[in-house]
């Protein structure tokens, strides 16, 4: 069979809609409701053991750099063990559910619906902990980052959105020299990125406290006056650095003209109202 890895993360979200939704159903076509939830709840329940399938395929097909990644070793085997256990239970209840088909006008047809439904409840518990497993490996450790570009850019994100979030903990902790250093490194990673230009403008304000510096900063970048995200920032920014200079009437001035262009930024709103 060909390379699933990159698969991965949409086959998974059919097996958690397919597999939920599907044993919904079946739980309420037993309780006798609307007579639609039987056949749809089979229809359901197969495709998701068809999805079970490929989802477990390609997910042993991504694991190999995921692994590798310091640390992550053994939250990949967890998820791979919940992964594997959601196909199998999967196929068990995709096998009940055609069998209940083949049998729909039999008594034994409602025996096979209500054993596809018990089983289903464990399938459920399965999809569950596979995904919050697999959630781990995403968020708690950024498995998957450049496996499906394969691109060399994916990687360096990471490094910055890393970088990103050290330096606001630093700040946050009280370490604004660690927040200030960890911010100059995102300024030598994307220095004509103007996210990361303002944030380093930012930490000139709060980490250093150089508002001269911060204002000698945003002089020298240039930024369209109708672009209503970059414009604000620029402006508040600005504000903000002669705020902490002394200049407040320059500072409101400034405020007070981007509400008039931007009458809808509650940001700028908000700024105005606390530097009154």
């Amino acid at each position: 069979m060909p390379n699933m890895a990159t698969l991965h993360p949409q086959v998974v979200h059919f097996v958690i809609a397919l597999g939920l939704l599907g044993v919904l159903f079946r739980v309420f076509s037993l309780l006798g409701r609307a007579a639609w939830l039987n056949p749809a709840a089979a229809v359901l329940l197969i495709l998701a053991a068809g999805a079970g399938v490929v989802a477990q395929k390609s997910g042993h097909d991504a694991h190999g750099p995921v692994e590798r990644v310091p640390g992550s070793a053994e939250a990949v085997q967890i998820h791979e063990t919940w992964g594997d256990r959601t196909r199998n239970i999967l196929l068990v209840v995709g096998a009940l559910e055609i069998l209940g088909l083949l049998l729909a006008t039999r008594s034994a047809g409602k025996v096979i619906r209500g054993a596809s439904a018990l089983v289903g409840l464990g399938a459920a518990v399965c999809i569950y902990e596979a995904g919050d497993h697999g959630g781990d490996l995403v968020y708690n450790y950024a498995g998957g980052v450049g496996l499906r570009s394969g691109s060399p850019e994916d990687v360096k994100r990471l490094l910055l959105a890393g970088t990103y979030h050290e330096a606001r903990l630093a700040r946050d902790s009280g370490r604004a020299e660690e927040a200030a250093r960890l911010t100059d490194q995102m300024l030598l990673m994307q220095p004509d990125d103007p996210a990361v230009r303002f944030l380093g403008v930012e930490s000139k304000l709060r980490d250093r406290h150089d508002p001269a510096a911060a204002l000698a900063d945003l002089s020298k970048m240039q930024i369209a006056p109708d672009d209503a995200r970059l414009a604000t920032r620029y402006g508040i920014l600005m504000a903000q650095a002669l705020a902490a200079q002394g200049h407040t009437d320059s500072a409101r001035a400034v405020l007070t003209a981007l509400a008039a262009k931007f009458p809808e930024s509650s940001r700028v709103k908000a700024e105005l109202k606390n530097l009154k």
